[in-house]
């Protein structure tokens, strides 16, 4: 039996992940050239800038809460800087980049928030909101990485990864997967582990047997479904699909750009020549319509952990690969690299079944709408968390992309986002039932 940490050693490794936190997302604001810091990429974000502040308001509202000694110094930059990933109508300044705060007076009101939290935190007993602290900045982190990349190349600041895994010829299979049962969620009587609101509660759902795709789908398949009339063809997407697609004239996957005859793939820093290998990153709405082209269908939630920690034995793994942590050598994530890689490049990475490249390379869709499992209860300090989005109206992603920190790679991880959505690291690999 695992002996439990004295709560002291807990929160002094708490307090060392939320410095390192504060540190990925220092380094990705200061990718961004400065004049670019009001730009606004993706038109259902906020301006870059808003989240400066908002990351620090966040904490300063949440932790500030369980700390009396500590008294507001800026409440209307806390009210202004609380709205979430959304623009709220009435909520936030006007779309010009003048009525927005100064960089330096966000700048100012981050380096209070810091020096005060770090003074008052010593001893904090609160560990879930710790939690919550650390693993909302770094979700912001990977949502940050995919807005910038919609930012022109001249108003971004290099940054250096990792040369990209090279591979062999992709292979293309089904996998057949026997049927069994896939545990979903965490255990309310595991003390050790943090989960947010909605992994809760741990049940086993039957899953019947089916065959999946060993890989994530690749650009070279998906440019077949384009070239194919995909985008075309009104019987391959839903009524709610096509409409969107025409309203919004999409044609193509948001990372892709047409050169002459050539397509190309919008990296974080440089367009280069259209990956044959590397995951697609599309919207769900996509990605169905990519299926039901193939003849085949998107994965349930429960088939794609039956794919992924399911075994031979019924014995589940805590990770597709087994239960060692996650390592370079299981793919790019925790925040190695800014762009994609072959899907076939990390085979120590497979499931017990052979299904590649599951946490890592994009998060893959699934045809699961986000909703709450039995048993479950919003956290009292941040109760929409989930709940605001249990509307039918959002769809299951799991799995993990360069971008993700390696502590959401648990099992038990969901990350949810709506179908027309094209802007997320996520591709997805289909199933045959």
């Amino acid at each position: 039996m695992l002996a439990i940490q004295p709560q002291v050693e807990v929160q002094h490794n708490l307090l060392t992940r939320l410095a390192d936190a504060r540190s990925q997302t220092d380094k990705l604001f200061a990718t961004v050239r400065p004049e670019a810091l009001y730009d606004r990429p993706i038109p259902e974000r906020h301006r870059i800038v808003f989240y400066i502040g908002h990351i620090e308001a966040f904490d300063w509202n949440l932790l500030s809460a369980r700390l009396p000694a500590l008294q507001p110094f800026h409440p209307e930059f806390d009210r202004l800087f609380a709205f979430g990933i959304d623009p709220v109508d009435g909520g936030l300044p006007s779309d010009r980049p003048a009525d927005w705060p100064s960089l330096a007076e966000i700048r100012g009101y981050v380096n209070r928030v810091r020096n005060g939290l770090d003074a008052a935190l010593d001893g904090f007993s609160d560990i879930t909101r710790l939690h919550v602290a650390i693993e909302h900045r770094l979700m912001h982190a990977e949502t940050l990485a995919y807005m910038l990349h919609q930012l022109p190349f001249k108003d971004k600041i290099r940054q250096d990864g990792p040369s990209v895994a090279s591979a062999g010829p992709v292979e293309f299979r089904m996998i057949d997967v026997p049927a069994g049962s896939a545990t979903l969620g965490l255990s309310r009587n595991d003390p050790e582990s943090f989960g947010w609101d909605n992994e809760y509660e741990a049940h086993s759902v039957a899953v019947p047997a089916f065959a999946i795709e060993q890989f994530k789908v690749t650009n070279s398949q998906y440019q077949q479904f384009m070239d194919a009339g995909g985008y075309e063809d009104k019987s391959f997407w839903s009524s709610p699909d096509w409409a969107w697609k025409t309203e919004q004239d999409v044609a193509q996957p948001v990372f892709w750009v047409r050169r002459g005859e050539e397509w190309f793939l919008r990296g974080m820093f440089e367009a280069i020549p259209l990956p044959a290998d590397w995951p697609v990153h599309v919207s769900h709405a996509e990605a169905s319509a990519y299926a039901c082209w193939a003849g085949k269908k998107l994965p349930s939630e429960a088939q794609w952990h039956r794919a992924a920690y399911g075994s031979q034995e019924e014995f589940e793994r805590p990770y597709p690969w087994g239960s060692e942590e996650p390592r370079r050598r299981h793919g790019y994530f925790d925040f190695l690299n800014w762009d994609p890689s072959p899907v076939n490049a990390f085979p120590q990475a497979n499931s017990a079944f052979g299904v590649a490249g599951l946490l890592a390379n994009g998060w893959e869709w699934t045809s699961s709408v986000f909703a709450p499992f039995d048993g479950f209860e919003p956290f009292p300090f941040y109760p929409g968390y989930s709940a605001n989005f249990f509307d039918g109206k959002h769809y299951v992603l799991k799995g993990g992309s360069p971008r993700t920190e390696a502590c959401m790679l648990r099992r038990s991880f969901r990350n949810w986002f709506q179908p027309h959505y094209q802007y997320v690291y996520a591709g997805f690999r289909c199933v045959n039932e």
